[in-house]
């Protein structure tokens, strides 16, 4: 059994914002975490690593006359917390005045009974070092089973986690909600003929123990994709037909969204920030930050700043219709907040929840097989992106598609565009969302890029 120490959080939190009121702070919020993790890995079937650690940690957030500061300890004697809090008042003293900080509109903050989102697994702490090691194990030898090419590996891990968080403003908002979370992961090696070692991977995660997939599955899918690497080739510069895989499609979109966060915009630093209301991806193009999705991995009851969770349409059709906004990024544009805060340590910025590109109604073989030729990504390295230009640019690997099969795999080539280009040319979505990470996408193809290649 796992202890709920949701109450002694919520009463650490409320002692320090009493604390800092009392010491002079005009406004006080505090977050007290706690959680423990275990983490395993297996390889080549002996164990490597067995870690499980608790942790616990308050951050305080003051301001005192439009001067901000944020402390966090993971210090909780009472000496800690004296210090935390103190440091908080002095540091507020020293920071510039910022008319824009505050904390949120008090008359909208969530209030009580919060949705139940289902995001906490009590059976996972059944699963000790032991059998964690067991189902790493499993999984790292289906994959050797696989195939007696495979005869090596990077391992395989099984790793749980849990946590709660309590947030207590001083605007009269508390609450906490618990979490947890499990993954899976095997990534074998193989040689091809020039000697070259190849690696691949496959992965299942979820917030509940028995909706992650069968640890045999996890590792024959690994190594069914590390075997498709072997002998890869270079294909000739050209511009051909894109189609990215639901692993990597996930990192065009969060590309994307980083240009419609409030902090972006406000700063300028968007090609989105004057284009609200206009077109900014093909019509098949729906994406959503639903923070309310039962047992998903972004969900939450109510935004870092206490307000309701709510659903926000990001692109509808093609068109952009919000950026996401916590309430300063909302005053710093004349607007409201969309319930998008997120609090890391005692710093809050625009953030999204589950971030969520609609699946389209063909099958990820169908798109592949109505492609007559293109590449299909399945990894993509560096980070070539520019949010002023949106100039994209990056390493890929993949697939070569002929007549709307897989020709042959491909390595060391560089793909690139302008992700305004990409998404406006998207032209077909694929049924695979996978929501194992807060931000998924299915595999989608876009209508042209430039391959650098030979």
């Amino acid at each position: 059994m796992d202890h709920d120490d949701s109450k002694e959080l919520l009463e650490l939190a409320a002692q320090v914002v009493e604390r800092a009121r009392r010491a002079g702070a005009d406004v006080a919020e505090a977050s007290a975490r706690g959680g423990s993790e275990l983490s395993t890995r297996v390889r080549l079937g002996k164990p490597e690593l067995v870690e499980e650690a608790g942790h616990h940690s308050i951050s305080l957030r003051v301001i005192r006359g439009d001067r901000v500061a944020l402390t966090s300890t993971s210090d909780l004697t009472p000496r800690g917390i004296e210090r935390c809090v103190a440091d908080a008042l002095m540091l507020a003293e020293l920071s510039e005045p910022d008319p824009f900080a505050g904390p949120a509109d008090s008359s909208l903050l969530a209030r009580a009974p919060f949705p139940d989102l289902d995001l906490f697994d009590e059976g996972l702490f059944g699963i000790d070092a032991d059998r964690a090691i067991e189902q790493a194990r499993i999984a790292e030898q289906a994959a050797f089973d696989f195939d007696p090419r495979i005869k090596l590996s990077e391992g395989a891990t099984f790793s749980r986690t849990n946590s709660t968080g309590a947030l207590v403003l001083s605007s009269g908002f508390q609450a906490a909600q618990r979490g947890s979370y499990a993954a899976i992961t095997v990534a074998p090696v193989v040689e091809d003929e020039g000697g070259k070692k190849r690696r691949g991977h496959y992965w299942s995660a979820n917030r509940h123990g028995s909706e992650l997939e069968d640890p045999v599955f996890v590792g024959q899918e690994a190594a069914r994709r590390t075997l498709a690497k072997l002998n890869p080739r270079k294909v000739p510069t050209q511009e051909a037909a894109i189609l990215f895989d639901c692993d990597v499609s996930r990192s065009i979109i969060g590309a994307f969204i980083s240009c419609v966060m409030g902090g972006s915009v406000w700063r300028k630093s968007s090609y989105l920030m004057d284009r609200e209301g206009t077109q900014v991806a093909s019509a098949g193009v729906t994406l959503t930050d639903d923070p309310l999705i039962p047992r998903a991995p972004g969900s939450r009851p109510f935004d870092g700043e206490g307000l309701p969770a709510r659903k926000n349409v990001v692109v509808e059709a093609g068109v952009l219709k919000t950026f996401l906004l916590d309430s300063y990024s909302a005053r710093k544009l004349g607007r409201s907040s969309t319930g998008s805060a997120g609090r890391s340590g005692g710093s809050i910025s625009s953030s999204t929840s589950n971030l969520v590109m609609q699946a389209g109604s063909m099958t990820r073989e169908e798109l592949i097989a109505s492609t007559p030729r293109g590449l299909y990504v399945t990894e993509m390295m560096g980070f070539g992106f520019n949010p002023m230009t949106s100039d994209f640019s990056r390493g890929a690997g993949g697939f070569w598609i002929e007549d709307g099969k897989f020709a042959f795999p491909v390595s060391e080539i560089t793909i690139s565009s302008t992700l305004d280009a990409m998404l406006k040319g998207v032209d077909g979505i694929a049924s695979d969302l996978r929501l194992i990470t807060a931000t998924a996408a299915p595999t989608f193809r876009t209508a042209r890029m430039t391959i650098s290649g030979s």
